[in-house]
């Protein structure tokens, strides 16, 4: 029997002029799945030509996040049996979405309060108008599983000051607010305590006012990034042209935030590693369509051609030991242009048909 009174897993509403899209699992900090992905694109559909819209708001429930990523678990579960078209549909509605947001006639403003990783990312950082707080925790963590940064995530990184976009797609590292302002995926950050405020004004607005102006009006300076401070070290480091390169370079710094960064490059995926510079340096040219094309072409290469997504997910997610088997194993085996497999293979069905 379906249980009818279950919450619904995206709150949309309206308020006045402002359309909310409100994620809605909170107990899994706001983890996107399909239906999900549908929901939003459904009420962005219907309210791309609604006259009584002028903004949509993308927040989430909870106090936690606005969004852990995608339901990687579910994802393991269709890769291992055998369900690969289940796996594209699922990024093909994801990535639909992303450049949606990107590419809204109205604007879209996304508050990235608390934890904001992967397909968060994806929902958050293509928004006209991104804030974060003194809560946020972003990041794009996808090579901590043996996979590779997406939902235009390399887009982005491919943008950040200097080599800071390597550097956190590579380690998956986790950003503050101060530093994702820093960083290029958030524009604007406002304390916590007033995010109702802002909500109400937003939906209150009396025009001509513009939502930047209005975020104006609550936004403070931030901290200092941290990543600020290390961006001569990582520049130097991940400036580099392979992952061999890279290590060697770190081997040869004395910062103890360098000696780290090589011993969290050592227990990732050499595989994972290696595709994710490829792609980050892909996206650095061309537009956000571009780069969700060679992301769809390196997600699909690891769900289908290689082991050390399954493997990854298993690891962290299904057996929890911690203990990924990657093949190869460490990055001494590793050929040369790992990254070309993934940036050459051809989807069966494309992203934008």
């Amino acid at each position: 029997m379906t249980d009818t009174t279950a919450a619904p897993t995206v709150l949309v509403r309206t308020e006045g002029s402002l359309g909310r899209l409100t994620l809605n699992r909170p107990k899994a900090i706001n983890a996107l799945d399909l239906d999900m992905i549908r929901q939003l694109t459904a009420a962005l559909d219907r309210w791309r030509d609604d006259t009584d819209i002028d903004i949509v708001l993308i927040d989430g429930a909870g106090d936690r996040g606005l969004c852990a990523g995608g339901d990687v678990r579910g994802l393991y579960d269709q890769i291992t049996s055998g369900q690969h078209h289940g796996v594209g549909d699922f990024f093909r509605a994801e990535y639909a979405l992303n450049l949606m947001i990107a590419q809204y006639p109205k604007t879209v403003v996304a508050i990235a309060d608390g934890i904001t990783m992967g397909g968060g990312i994806g929902l958050a950082g293509h928004a006209a108008v991104r804030i974060v707080t003194e809560r946020s925790r972003l990041a794009m963590p996808e090579t901590r599983i043996g996979f590779t940064p997406d939902v235009g995530g390399t887009y982005l990184l491919g943008r950040a000051p200097g080599r800071i976009g390597e550097y956190l797609g590579l380690t998956g590292s986790t950003m503050t607010g101060a530093d994702a302002v820093y960083a290029g995926f958030a524009d604007y950050y406002v304390p916590s305590a007033h995010l109702d405020e802002l909500r109400e004004a937003l939906g209150k607005r009396a025009d001509p006012t513009s939502p930047s102006e209005l975020v104006l009006l609550f936004d403070e300076t931030p901290e200092r990034s941290a990543l600020a401070d290390e961006r001569a070290w990582i520049d130097e480091v991940f400036s580099a042209d392979t992952i061999g390169d890279i290590l060697q370079r770190l081997s040869e710094r004395t910062e103890s935030a360098a000696s780290d960064t090589a011993a969290t490059l050592a227990e990732l995926s050499p595989t994972g590693i290696a595709v994710t510079l490829d792609a980050v340096r892909e996206a650095r040219e061309g537009d956000l369509r571009d780069a969700l094309i060679g992301e769809y072409r390196r997600v699909l290469w690891f769900g289908t051609h290689h082991p050390d997504l399954v493997e990854g997910i298993r690891a962290q997610l299904v057996d929890k030991d911690r203990s990924p088997r990657w093949q190869p194993a460490t990055l001494a085996e590793l050929e040369p242009d790992a990254g070309a497999a993934a940036r050459a293979y051809s989807p069966q069905v494309p992203l934008f048909g």
